[in-house]
């Protein structure tokens, strides 16, 4: 209800631990079923959507902002965040800046993202490399 109050999108079902911290919450939108843990830091200067079913583990880092390093007086960026439906992000992970989880893919623990993570990738080191590909979901 409080992220709700500060302009956050929250589907239902989400659960979300007092220790979460949220930067810039009207930034944020948390789809159905999604759970954040303790002590999370969604750092929401841009755009930071988080798919139905996703799972963010305690600590884990959402990184919506940077700077253009490659200007010198080192402007703002807000490049925005997108972790889609039924990803996993593991304990202490970092998800930076632009950067899309796709579908079903799983972020090891204190894995560094720094370039998209593809559909039902598996993921982990610094920085992230691919260990595996989980398998399709069954039709039912």
């Amino acid at each position: 209800m409080v992220l709700r109050l500060f302009g956050a999108k929250v589907g239902k079902a989400v659960h979300v631990y007092a220790s979460t911290r949220f930067y810039m919450p009207w930034n944020v939108e948390l789809g159905d079923w999604v759970a954040v843990g303790e002590e999370a830091f969604i750092y929401s200067l841009g755009k930071v959507y988080i798919g139905p079913g996703v799972a963010v583990a305690y600590r884990a880092h959402i990184c919506a902002g940077t700077h253009d390093f490659s200007d010198p007086a080192l402007p703002l960026l807000k490049p925005p965040v997108t972790i889609e439906e039924n990803a996993w992000i593991g304990t202490e992970a970092f998800i930076g800046p632009g950067i899309t989880v796709c579908k079903g893919a799983i972020v090891a623990a204190r894995a560094v993202v720094v370039k998209d993570v593809p559909t039902l990738h598996i993921v982990a080191g610094n920085p992230a490399r691919q260990i595996g590909v989980r398998p399709e979901p069954r039709q039912s």
